[in-house]
């Protein structure tokens, strides 16, 4: 399973930024990738686990702005389409970083 974070915080003022920090680093720190700006995905082993990680982001969010969780299977997932334009190098189109447990 996957769970997927999308969000849009406010950084308009210092505390505004501060809390858009803490929330990003607070992801990071707990094993989210991010997948785009402000959407960041991780991977959970079961059901269980994608609900500890759920409850475990709603514990953590800011006091201002939108945070969205989805939680979708790995074949959905795999199913996720790239499309680029020109010159984009960074992105893999292929399962080569998938790491199965």
């Amino acid at each position: 399973m996957r769970v997927m974070v999308f969000f849009d915080l406010p950084t308009l003022t210092l505390e505004n930024r501060r809390e858009y920090t803490k929330f990003r680093k607070f992801l990071i720190r707990n094993g989210f990738i991010m997948v785009q700006e402000s959407v960041y995905s991780k991977l959970a082993l079961n059901t269980t686990v994608a609900n500890a990680v759920v409850e475990n982001v709603r514990k953590n969010k800011p006091s201002e702005g939108l945070v969205q969780l989805l939680t979708i299977t790995e074949k959905q997932y795999s199913k996720m389409e790239f499309i680029l334009g020109e010159g984009q190098t960074l992105v893999l189109e292929s399962d080569e970083r998938l790491v199965i447990l």
